[in-house]
């Protein structure tokens, strides 16, 4: 088990992974923010080359972070959603009854085998903004099969907004 033991209880290594879909009319994504252990974050969007329904898009995101997660280390996953739907499917509350919306829970269940431990909540929306900003920003562009995207933040200004009177002489 990976993680620092004191005394007779253990300590994890817990990774978070927040993850939405979003529906626009330019089409769907997803996106995912993986929080490692040490507090640093990988965020990804994924752009969807196929017509998705919102559930879908939520679900498509939890594999997504699920499988990224795995191949940078993860071993215990604590998985946050906003989808009720999702969430309750996945812990059995609620069934699934279209085939495609059954497979997505069992795929889900295959991929927690591959962790150490794996729990998944369902949050309120103003608390998984990141991935909501990620999959808004990547379902809205039309085609971003070409692009790399670098997002800056501007504190202030770069150049300050410097206001000039103009007169104009008359002939």
């Amino acid at each position: 088990m990976v993680g620092i033991y004191l005394g007779d209880t253990p300590k994890v290594d817990k990774w978070l992974l927040h993850v939405d879909g979003s529906p626009t009319i330019q089409g769907s994504g997803a996106g995912v923010v993986v929080t490692s252990h040490h507090g640093k974050d990988l965020e990804f969007a994924a752009k969807f080359g196929f017509k998705a329904s919102n559930n879908e898009e939520e679900y498509e995101a939890l594999l997504i972070g699920m499988k990224i997660a795995h191949g940078v280390g993860a071993r215990h996953l604590v998985a946050y959603s906003d989808s009720q739907l999702v969430v309750k499917q996945v812990e059995g509350t609620y069934e699934a009854k279209e085939e495609k919306m059954i497979q997505y829970p069992q795929q889900i269940t295959k991929l927690r085998t591959s962790s150490e431990s794996f729990q998944l909540t369902q949050i309120p929306r103003e608390e998984n903004i990141n991935a909501d900003c990620i999959s808004k920003l990547v379902s809205s562009l039309d085609d971003c099969r070409t692009r790399h995207i670098t997002i800056q933040y501007l504190p202030e200004p770069k150049a300050p907004l410097v206001v000039q009177a103009i007169s104009f002489a008359e002939n």
